[in-house]
């Protein structure tokens, strides 16, 4: 999908704030607001927008630790290891990855013992895995750009 400096603009003070009205969001981008929501529905359908959330602090959550768990695991598993992945809510994110290993998750415990119990008799009982790896997060430094901003950054270039 082709997307011009109106859509951009879209994409990015919707990333700004996901509340704004269409009135706002028109008002903002210079059109009325039916064209304004016939573009956005636009990048709906396109899948480029692919929903709206909310960002909640899990350590206010009593989340005390992230992790993130590298996992290689028994290639005929990939299918029931992603299945296991997807119904653990534990698990805030998985990636499949190049490399070592084939997966990178994003893991909150509570506290320590939390976490060993969840690396030691569910992490690494999911199926097919070989081998994990545990990195703790001791301090978040960024937690996300825009993506309208880089899509303006490689667009100008």
């Amino acid at each position: 999908m082709n997307l011009d400096r109106i859509d951009q603009k879209i994409i990015r003070l919707l990333e700004e704030n996901s509340r704004l009205s269409f009135a706002e969001l028109a008002e903002q981008v210079g059109l009325s607001k039916t064209p304004c929501w016939k573009r956005v529905k636009a990048l709906e359908d396109a899948g480029v927008i692919r929903g709206y959330g909310l960002s909640v602090d899990a350590a206010k959550l009593g989340f005390g630790l992230e992790a993130f768990v590298h996992v290689a695991i028994a290639p005929e598993s990939y299918a029931s290891f992603e299945a296991a992945v997807m119904r653990h809510p534990l698990i805030r994110r998985c990636h499949a990855t190049t490399g070592e290993h084939d997966y990178l998750l994003q893991i909150f415990a509570v506290d320590m013992a939390e976490l060993d119990v969840l690396l030691r008799e569910e992490i690494n009982r999911l199926p097919g895995v070989r081998r994990t790896v545990t990195s703790m997060v001791t301090r978040e430094i960024k937690t996300a750009s825009r993506l309208a901003d880089a899509l303006a950054r490689v667009s100008s270039v």
